[in-house]
């Protein structure tokens, strides 16, 4: 039995028995891989969504760039500001995505647990809201 250690009332979003698109954020200390690691991760990353694609379940993945990379931008008072960096300092940086189709939270949790990020990370779990009158990708 796979332990769970979220509250056992957390929404099972269901959506009426169609799929649900979560995205599912892969957050880990970029430091925390080696070369060999990553392209082991990305490889298997890669194998995860022709899985997935197969099962009609896939619809985007992509690691970013390291966070040296970042660049944030606010609006404060009508003025931007344009910050080198991250919008927030921590631990585990935003490190990648998939975007899939899932029946319900459970089957989401199922594929997160599949995702190579989760070994040295965590994997965010969110749904996504979806807004008529947006065009299609």
């Amino acid at each position: 039995m796979m332990a769970m250690s979220i509250s056992a009332s957390a929404i099972r979003l269901t959506n009426g028995g169609r799929q649900m698109k979560y995205m599912l954020l892969i957050y880990a200390d970029e430091h925390a891989w080696t070369d060999s690691e990553r392209q082991q991760c990305y490889g298997e990353s890669a194998q995860l969504a022709h899985t997935l694609k197969a099962n009609g379940q896939f619809l985007a993945t992509s690691p970013l760039q390291p966070v040296s990379t970042a660049t944030s931008v606010q609006v404060r008072n009508g003025k931007r500001v344009v910050t080198d960096g991250p919008f927030a300092e921590t631990r585990e940086q935003l490190g990648g995505f998939f975007m899939v189709e899932a029946r319900n939270l459970d089957e989401a949790i199922d594929i997160a647990g599949r995702i190579p990020g989760a070994r040295k990370g965590t994997v965010e779990i969110r749904p996504v809201v979806e807004i008529e009158g947006l065009p299609a990708a």
